[in-house]
């Protein structure tokens, strides 16, 4: 996958300290300390914060070690003399770079797109998967302008209809599956085919303003194409015409229902509060929930109901979007932040972050953990404590006392920042 050099290059420099931007990013130099040495052993040494990769069970303070894009090492008390640059991260958390996989990214054409960069990896997300902003016939435009050009690692699940989400907006309610006419699975199928490298799945919606009473048939359409590419599919559930026991009867193992805790019509809740039955039997067939907050699609009320049954997301999505991203959703450490409150530990967030997202999509190896040989993605935050107000996807609020700030980002070897994440100097 291509990437723009110049673009890399310039987002490092603002890190290291560019003479042209260093006004811009006042305090990284209280983070980052000084080159040594070219003949150091490691490019970047991330020191002093505490290391949390479920993938590896580890949940400790340590040094995390980088060379040549590759995680070389993680051990406590690394020599700092031994690397070329080193990341005072003490008293932050760190993390594998976070893997958003619902996220709409196709800027400038889907009027749900947003800049990849600012929104992604400048928060501590290095890989997302953008889900059906395109479709086949507005795939490779995305592919030319957004996944080969971002510093963000993009991939995608491709919309079952031609058109991808190019058709619904606030102001322009009707949605890309009105007319069945536009979900074509030849064509979804040898789009596929084309781009195996970056489509990971297929994507379908079908809520009513998206989909109508067609929705099953869209379902069909979409789960024909998956099969026959023999990748998973992403269902987006809620206020759809059928009952949802009759969505989760056509999944099979490895597909992914997103907005699994909203509220409302369509959810996983019966009418008296209780999970139904059929979703513990499509999770237990190897279903996987996702949380895809949205706009309007996650409700604390739900989760909480559902946490207290038992049920937990398979995996913690932000549906950041053009719509959201100033509030409710704003980013994907501000969902997560939603999960502490509801209970979960950090290690169980980061792993519905990182670990598992990893495992839910055919992502190349070396993504979602610290592992040795590793990609070189991390993210570093702070934990702050404190009372902060979380507002869920109905305008809920709840009084959260504990919440993940992006500071820096790592994604190949390359630290990446931006002037708007606040950075806490270390000592």
């Amino acid at each position: 996958m291509m990437h723009c050099h110049t673009r890399r290059e310039f987002l490092r420099q603002t890190v290291v300290g560019s003479s042209l931007l260093c006004g811009l990013l006042r305090g990284w130099e209280d983070l980052l300390g000084s080159e040594t040495q070219a003949s150091a052993r490691y490019d970047l040494l991330i020191k002093g914060g505490r290391i949390v990769d479920p993938a590896q069970g580890l949940s400790v303070q340590s040094d995390v070690a980088l060379v040549s894009g590759k995680v070389a090492r993680v051990a406590e008390n690394i020599a700092a003399t031994e690397a070329r640059q080193v990341l005072n991260a003490r008293g932050k958390i760190v993390t594998p770079g976070l893997i958003d996989i619902h996220v709409h990214v196709y800027d400038g054409v889907a009027p749900l797109g947003i800049p990849a960069d600012p929104n992604c990896i400048a928060k501590g997300v290095t890989t997302v998967v953008d889900a059906g902003s395109a479709g086949a016939h507005t795939f490779p435009g995305f592919r030319k302008h957004v996944i080969n050009v971002v510093d963000t690692r993009v991939y995608a699940l491709l919309n079952i209809s031609v058109i991808g989400q190019s058709s619904w907006s606030s102001d322009n309610p009707y949605g890309e599956l009105l007319d069945l006419r536009y979900a074509n699975p030849k064509l979804a199928i040898r789009t596929i085919e084309q781009n195996r490298d970056v489509i990971l799945g297929v994507k379908v919606r079908l809520s009513r303003p998206l989909a109508g009473e067609h929705d099953m048939q869209a379902l069909h359409l979409a789960k024909e194409a998956a099969e026959a590419v023999r990748l998973p599919l992403m269902v987006h559930i809620g206020d759809t015409y059928s009952p949802l026991k009759d969505i989760l009867a056509m999944l099979t193992k490895g597909d992914v229902v997103t907005h699994s805790f909203r509220g409302g019509e369509g959810g996983i809740l019966d009418t008296k509060g209780l999970v139904l039955p059929e979703v513990r039997t499509a999770v237990n067939r190897g279903v996987h929930l996702d949380v895809g907050h949205g706009a309007g699609s996650f409700s604390f009320e739900t989760a909480e109901r559902a946490l207290k049954q038992d049920v937990v997301p398979g995996t913690i999505s932000s549906d950041v979007h053009h719509f959201n991203v100033n509030g409710p959703v704003f980013d994907l450490a501000t969902t997560l932040s939603k999960f502490l409150h509801l209970g979960l530990t950090l290690e169980q967030v980061i792993e519905r972050a990182a670990t598992n997202p990893a495992n839910t999509f055919g992502f190349p190896k070396g993504l979602g953990s610290l592992r040795e040989n590793a990609e070189a993605d991390v993210a570093v935050f702070s934990l702050l404590e404190g009372d902060y107000e979380f507002v869920d996807a109905l305008g809920q609020k709840r009084m959260g006392h504990r919440k993940l700030v992006p500071v820096a980002t790592v994604k190949a070897g390359h630290i990446y920042g931006s002037a708007s994440i606040p950075v806490v100097s270390g000592t």
